[in-house]
């Protein structure tokens, strides 16, 4: 919990990770992997140059070649990615930062294009999601998903399990399991996009039972104090709905809390990217549930982030976009320098421009 001396610039703990201060970059999809889905060379460059942030939080990363929904975005299940990834934790560690990788599982919010050959998306029920994604073609249509077989879950949880293991080996300080943003957890969450009658659907208690699994088993391997997760109650994103958030969110991070030691949970309040008051909800009463670290998103200034570390309601802030164009965030909010804008057309894909190529303002 932060102290009653907490400032966005004071240094703490988010489980077993040493940060320096209490701002966040947020995991932002840049589309610039390679053909076999490992980091750019350049994504070394890009993470170091940010390592001011108490804590990166990795890009988006698929956790198996079923899991990837978008053209070019890198994996962690492979020799080549593990090691790909090595060479960024070691220039950003080179820095003084300290990095997570975010585990994804992109579910019905896929294209067969992407997939391994034959393969369809996978959701937890055959419900087309209202939703475009980035392919070789440009945005297209998601494709429409299978439900996944009771049978094929275990299997599931162990790819998270594996990429958990490989992310520590590949140098990271720990992971953020992915539950937010309509992607497949978030999709077996809710009540709009899971319709299945078995174990993992119905109630709120099934329909958080492939969460608390996953989180459970990824805890298992590297340990809870390394182990985060990404939530979004209301967010809009990818088709994602649920009749009564509030309760099914509850249910979740009271279960969450049980995994003693759970390093942190990082919330994205309102719609991701947009309107921080589309739809009633009351992140306090959430927050108050958790015992490990609060890391807020979405919307932030400097001075909103300043109230919520020093009231006690957040640990940290996560700041996403605004690290795009201002690898010097950190230093830019504290000396109070006007920031960057980010150039819209070089968001996905490419190479160096508008990735690595943003100065300093000092």
């Amino acid at each position: 919990m932060t102290s009653e001396t907490a400032t966005l610039f004071s240094a703490t703990r988010i489980g077993a990770i040493p940060v320096a201060n209490r701002i966040a970059m947020a995991p932002l999809t840049r589309n610039r992997a390679q053909p076999d889905r490992t980091p750019s060379p350049l994504a070394a460059t890009y993470y170091a140059q940010r390592a001011s942030a108490g804590l990166l939080i990795a890009e988006a990363t698929q956790i198996s070649p079923l899991g990837q929904g978008y053209l070019d975005t890198p994996g962690i299940y492979s020799p080549e990615q593990i090691a790909g990834w090595r060479e960024v934790t070691t220039q950003v560690h080179a820095r003084g930062g300290r990095i997570v990788l975010q585990l994804w599982h992109v579910g019905r919010i896929s294209h067969t294009s992407l997939l391994p050959q034959g393969e369809v998306p996978v959701a937890p029920s055959a419900l087309p999601a209202k939703a475009k994604t980035f392919t070789a073609q440009g945005f297209e249509d998601v494709s429409a998903p299978r439900a996944l077989a009771l049978e094929e879950i275990p299997a599931l949880i162990e790819d998270y399990r594996r990429a958990a293991r490989n992310a520590i080996e590949a140098g990271f300080d720990g992971v953020e399991v992915h539950a937010a943003n309509g992607y497949l957890i978030d999709q077996f969450l809710r009540d709009g996009s899971n319709k299945r009658q078995d174990a993992y659907g119905g109630s709120i208690e099934n329909r958080c039972r492939l969460l608390l699994e996953v989180v459970s088993a990824v805890a298992g391997a590297i340990g809870p104090e390394r182990t985060g997760v990404r939530l979004s109650p209301t967010t809009p994103a990818n088709d994602a709905h649920d009749s009564d958030p509030q309760p099914l969110f509850r249910h979740a991070v009271q279960q969450l809390d049980r995994i003693d030691g759970l390093a942190f949970i990082h919330v994205i309040e309102g719609a991701t990217g947009g309107d921080r008051d589309n739809l009633p909800f009351d992140y306090p009463a959430l927050r108050a549930l958790f015992r490990g670290a609060w890391i807020a998103n979405n919307g932030y200034d400097r001075e909103r982030a300043e109230a919520a570390v020093e009231s006690g309601y957040a640990d940290m802030v996560a700041f996403g976009r605004a690290f795009i164009a201002n690898p010097d965030l950190v230093e830019r909010l504290h000396q109070g320098i006007a920031l960057a804008e980010v150039d819209q057309d070089t968001l996905y894909g490419g190479g160096a421009h508008g990735y690595t190529d943003y100065p300093s303002a000092t």
